[in-house]
């Protein structure tokens, strides 16, 4: 492709996107194809020789589409806000177009000093103090990896250089909640401390972590010949969007010596909000943190924002030196290879820097604002209506609740659930996740598509109710 055929059908792409979120609300919000039909419009084999590219945009709308689950529409309530705002998704345009790659701050000085001034505009925007540096990983996954890496490595005093995890006399453990986010799990799992040394810490009737269990799970261990290492507490978590207290679990953390890593990755994005802040009471005793512009804030997907006080720490940790990437700018600045996982990184700091330009710290706090509201609004008219439940503290966004109709409990109350649900999203109407609490199914209700208004909350409400009957 010629640079003006690339600028010809370039136009095209761009009128396309822009007519797809113009049009948004007009489409089903889930996919309505079934398993294995995209797969069956597309050619077993590779094509020998060139085809048209006008072919290609032209399978955009009659394969691609109707095969996409539309995170983008407003009456999308599923999973978690994904917003992927326009300016910032002009940003990862420019960073595939520019075609740039970090391997060293020489490789492309730019993209190491936007990234720094982008993670540090963030720093600034959540409340955190100067004490912490942030770098852009893909997600909170890795994230979560990077930090129990870390917090492996300072409870071993650094046992990678030896004879890693292997070596040690005794197992290292990891503390967690039964609302952790899968990943942290994941994380463990990979950091090789073995799924028997992650204990799953009791919760408190808001679903948040026990400091007082804790402590009891940390002393137990220390009885039986384990060595605590590491404690992951959350933010938002992804089933209620509950919060661990933070400032005593930390104190509890840091009488013991355990590294401290806090999973913020979606409700990080509401610390920009003053109000919110007191969620995060405690937060300069971590560690480690992770936020995820790429879901509420509105920056295009992946970016994943990592923040650590101890730098020459996790540098240690991660850091790869070879021959060729050294220069003799190498004492003078940051080498991000040496903040993750990854030797070559993309320019993503471009989507977050434009995104906050483009709508101001002021813009992005009048939206968020927008959706704690209207969540706040769901829960009132469920919470008024005979036969309908809100299960958990709607503390941000996300609202979890239950038809419970008179005579149904159990696996029958279960199924009628399920049924409700999943009828409302094959009728592309809108879009909600079911998910278990307390061993039963219910239906989170999470509010934050950039397009969502309080009338489109009020059609959701409805179309559940008309859902819900037996």
């Amino acid at each position: 492709m010629t640079p003006e055929e690339f600028r010809k059908y370039g136009h095209q792409i761009i009128d396309w996107i822009a007519d797809y979120r113009t049009n948004l609300a007009s489409r089903p919000v889930m996919a309505q194809t079934m398993p294995g039909e995209v797969r069956s419009k597309i050619a077993v084999n590779p094509p020998i020789d060139a085809e048209p590219f006008q072919d290609v945009l032209k399978d955009l709308d009659d394969v691609v589409l109707p095969g996409l689950s539309l995170w983008q529409h407003p009456m999308f309530f599923g999973y978690f806000p994904s917003n992927s705002s326009l300016a910032s998704v002009l940003g990862d345009f420019l960073s595939t177009g520019l075609g740039v790659l970090g391997l060293a701050w020489q490789s492309s000085p730019a993209l190491t000093e936007v990234e720094e001034v982008a993670t540090d505009w963030l720093r600034q925007m959540v409340g955190l103090s100067n004490a912490w540096q942030g770098v852009i990983q893909d997600t909170a996954s890795t994230s979560t990896l990077v930090a129990l890496l870390s917090a492996r490595e300072r409870t071993s005093n650094y046992g990678l250089v030896r004879g890693g995890m292997q070596a040690e006399a005794q197992p290292l453990v990891v503390y967690v909640s039964a609302h952790s986010h899968s990943s942290v799990d994941k994380a463990a799992l990979l950091a090789g401390f073995g799924r028997h040394n992650v204990r799953v810490v009791s919760h408190d009737a808001d679903f948040g972590m026990c400091p007082k269990a804790l402590d009891e799970a940390i002393r137990t261990d220390i009885a039986e010949g384990r060595t605590p290492c590491a404690v992951v507490l959350t933010t938002g978590t992804t089933t209620t969007t509950a919060i661990d207290p933070l400032q005593k679990n930390i104190a509890v953390a840091q009488q013991h010596g355990l590294w401290v890593h806090v999973d913020s990755a979606m409700a990080g994005s509401a610390m920009i909000l003053p109000e919110c802040r007191w969620m995060w009471d405690g937060i300069e005793g971590a560690d480690s943190i992770v936020v995820n512009p790429h879901k509420w804030l509105g920056a295009a997907f992946d970016c994943s924002v990592y923040y650590v006080k101890d730098v020459q720490h996790l540098v240690r940790v991660m850091s790869t030196n070879p021959s060729y990437l050294q220069t003799t700018a190498d004492g003078q600045v940051k080498n991000y290879r040496d903040w993750g996982l990854p030797l070559g990184r993309r320019f993503r700091a471009l989507k977050l820097w434009m995104l906050i330009r483009e709508q101001g710290v002021a813009g992005l706090q009048k939206r968020l604002r927008r959706d704690i509201a209207n969540g706040q609004w769901l829960a009132k008219q469920v919470s008024a209506t005979a036969s309908w439940k809100v299960l958990a503290p709607v503390q941000l966004q996300t609202v979890c609740v239950r038809h419970e109709p008179e005579g149904l409990a159990g696996e029958e109350l279960d199924r009628h659930t399920l049924n409700w649900v999943n009828s409302l999203n094959q009728s592309g109407r809108t879009y909600l996740t079911p998910a278990t609490l307390e061993g039963r199914w219910m239906v989170r209700v999470s509010v934050g598509a950039e397009n969502t208004e309080r009338h489109h909350v009020e059609d959701l409400w409805r179309a559940m109710q008309e859902a819900a009957v037996l």
